[in-house]
């Protein structure tokens, strides 16, 4: 079977799966390790000189066979160094083995989203420094969070499933989970841009899972209905929901007959555990077709604020974003290379979310020769220095052989109102 080459990787502690995307189909596909299983269990092992992982790893820590290591993921988080046989690896190595082990399958990745319970400036860093092990360049590496791969995941679903909130129950052995996707309030005067969040609204722990999981107790069962449905009549007060989702392993047993009913009261309810893969193929798909349209995922942790400089793309002319709001700052570094009309000063719009004032910048080109017949070629720089601070570097790169670089730099510093407060003023 061929298999995609546009991927998207779900990474926690416990387990990865991978979904690609079937050109055929035009739909991702999840990779199936088993009938109807698609998780990888978290686990690499070493044996006569060779490594494995999954369920070979399992089997060889069962037999007490050779070297195993378990815990891959928050150790490769903190850095730590994992003797192995006699030999010390750091933690991040063996995270990256096990990542390519799993992906042997697929030649030549275009892309890859993976897909993790959390993000921050380190969790991305380690990501798309394993990618660039893996042979992937960084910028074909993206890093989201469970709840925005849930947001793309219903992007592509029909648009009546989430016309209005759509919720997400996640389940495990000892607790529910509730998050709702539903759409900001964004200011007026922003063009035709949505956008959308998921939140958490609400988690219980239920002593009762912990004895239906995976062995089945029938009075334990329906006490843990009961209360489930209770927190499901709590979540859905005053709300209109039109989908619900149910993952997570503590949804494997059918020990919620009467809360299925009142979640599919009125409403379409989904039961799956490749949501956040598939959701994950679905932002790769995006940035490899460069499909700007649909809804902008926000949460505390985007920018709410874009830069733009007025250019000319394709023919059309207009104020075109080189940071876009809806991204990590810290992966919002870019270059770029324009051809001046004149040298007259740049004029840069800080454009945000939060409200209406608009943020005016400009860059003097005072001492950049006049040239005619558009031959002034200037590179572009954005840099996060942090949250609050992206400096615009302008460089004369000249054109080819007929006009060399004069070298004339010039450098703007933009203080930005960062994420914090902002987005709460949108919901």
């Amino acid at each position: 079977m061929k298999r995609g080459s546009i991927l998207g990787y779900d990474l926690n502690e416990k387990y990865c799966q991978i979904s690609y995307y079937d050109e055929a189909k035009d739909e991702p596909e999840t990779l199936e390790v088993a009938v109807d299983n698609y998780q990888i269990p978290l686990m690499l092992g070493y044996y006569k000189e060779r490594w494995v992982f999954g369920k070979e790893a399992k089997r060889l820590a069962t037999i007490n066979e050779g070297c195993t290591v378990t815990d891959l993921f928050h150790r490769a988080m903190r850095r730590e160094k994992v003797r192995v046989g006699a030999k010390n690896h750091d933690a991040v190595w063996l995270l990256a083995k096990f990542i390519s082990l799993t992906l042997e399958g697929f030649k030549d990745i275009e892309y890859i989203t993976f897909s993790v319970p959390f993000t921050n400036i380190d969790m991305s860093k380690m990501l798309k420094g394993i990618g660039q092990y893996l042979g992937i360049s960084k910028e074909c590496v993206c890093v989201q969070d469970y709840k925005e791969s849930f947001c793309h995941y219903m992007f592509y679903q029909p648009k009546e499933l989430w016309q209005y909130e759509s919720a997400l129950f996640y389940c495990d052995a000892q607790e529910i989970q509730a998050y709702m996707l539903r759409r900001l309030n964004a200011i007026s005067g922003r063009g035709k841009d949505m956008f959308v969040t998921v939140d958490e609204v609400a988690n219980a722990r239920m002593k009762e899972l912990a004895a239906i999981y995976p062995v089945l107790n029938v009075d334990k069962a329906k006490d843990a209905d009961e209360r489930f449905k209770t927190f499901i009549q709590s979540v859905f007060e005053k709300k209109v929901v039109s989908s619900v989702y149910l993952t997570g392993e503590g949804f494997e047993n059918n020990w919620y007959p009467n809360s299925l009913k009142v979640l599919c009261n009125g409403r379409r309810a989904f039961l799956g555990n490749n949501l956040y893969s598939k959701g994950a193929c679905y932002a790769s798909i995006r940035k490899c077709r460069d499909y700007d349209e649909g809804p902008i995922y926000l949460d505390e942790t985007k920018m709410t604020e874009q830069i733009c400089l007025r250019m000319r793309v394709n023919g059309h002319e207009g104020w075109y974003p080189i940071v876009a709001w809806g991204t990590h700052w810290y992966e919002s570094d870019g270059q770029w290379e324009v051809i001046l009309e004149d040298t007259s000063d740049i004029e840069i719009h800080v454009e945000t979310l939060a409200g209406e004032d608009l943020q005016v910048e400009t860059v003097s080109l005072q001492g950049l020769p006049e040239r005619r017949d558009y031959s002034l070629r200037v590179q572009i720089e954005a840099m996060f220095l942090d949250e609050r601070t992206c400096k615009l570097t302008f460089r004369d790169v000249g054109f080819g052989e007929f006009f060399p670089s004069t070298g004339f730099q010039v450098e703007k510093v933009l203080h930005l109102g960062g994420i914090n407060g902002q987005f709460n003023s949108m919901s």
